[in-house]
């Protein structure tokens, strides 16, 4: 759940593909369903906002389970960033609470050329025991992280793609680097509510430096208005799926 909660829209970067856009404050909200057979109930809650600044715009995600799911896995999530007006991030921050675990990740980019590196501070606490460390990332040609992803994925142009075009992005989060590979589908039909609306279909998969899959294929539909709203995400785990809808916002 905590992959699809976060990271399940995730973007792409496709050279010339990126629309002339920009982002006033908002605030989307979505609620989080799990899915087993004939049952279908929701199991938590996720905002995504964003607010302008000066040099470009400050992010957040929070991600919640309900009080029936936090017996199974308690999660309390919250990222944040920075990022400029091309939508290239500076600083990205990961906060989680889950299962009693306490995680703080805080990754600083810092980029020569084409070559791209993430400082990475990591601080742990386990059964009342504190740790700390960090790790240094590299990677080459466009490079993000989990949060920034959602912004680049809604600055597609995706009327000028066509099916089965494919990108790959890397994606730094708090201890590795991930390959996302990112597909178009083309144009569906999908139910929101009571009400069936046009999206983009995406596909994306992440995998590590041996191309072995990370995560199985998880989906996204993009709204084809000017604002492309991530509308709703799907993703499989080990018993049902998880899949999260847009409520407004």
């Amino acid at each position: 759940m905590k992959r699809i909660v976060i990271s399940a829209i995730v973007a792409i970067l496709v050279a010339g593909s990126l629309a002339a856009m920009t982002f006033s404050t908002e605030a989307l909200r979505y609620k989080v369903t799990y899915k087993w057979g004939l049952v279908d109930k929701q199991a938590g809650t996720a905002i995504l906002s964003i607010k302008p600044t000066a040099d470009g715009y400050a992010t957040k995600l929070t991600a919640r389970s309900d009080p029936w799911a936090d017996k199974f896995y308690r999660l309390r999530d919250t990222l944040s960033g920075s990022i400029d007006k091309n939508l290239t991030p500076s600083i990205y921050i990961k906060v989680a609470h889950e299962k009693g675990k306490y995680d703080k990740d805080i990754v600083k980019f810092s980029r020569n050329g084409s070559s791209v590196k993430g400082k990475c501070y990591r601080f742990r606490v386990r059964k009342n025991k504190a740790t700390t460390d960090s790790i240094t990332l590299n990677a080459s040609g466009t490079t993000i992280d989990m949060l920034t992803a959602f912004y680049f994925m809604r600055a597609l142009n995706y009327a000028n793609m066509n099916v089965g075009q494919s990108t790959d992005v890397n994606i730094f989060s708090g201890k590795k680097c991930e390959r996302l590979h990112i597909n178009y589908r083309g144009r569906e039909t999908i139910e929101i509510g009571d009400t069936r609306v046009s999206a983009y279909h995406i596909t994306f998969t992440f995998t590590m430096g041996s191309k072995k899959k990370s995560s199985d294929d998880m989906d996204a539909w993009i709204s084809m208005d000017s604002r492309h709203i991530p509308l709703k995400l799907e993703g499989k785990l080990p018993v049902g799926k998880i899949r999260c809808f847009y409520i407004g916002g």
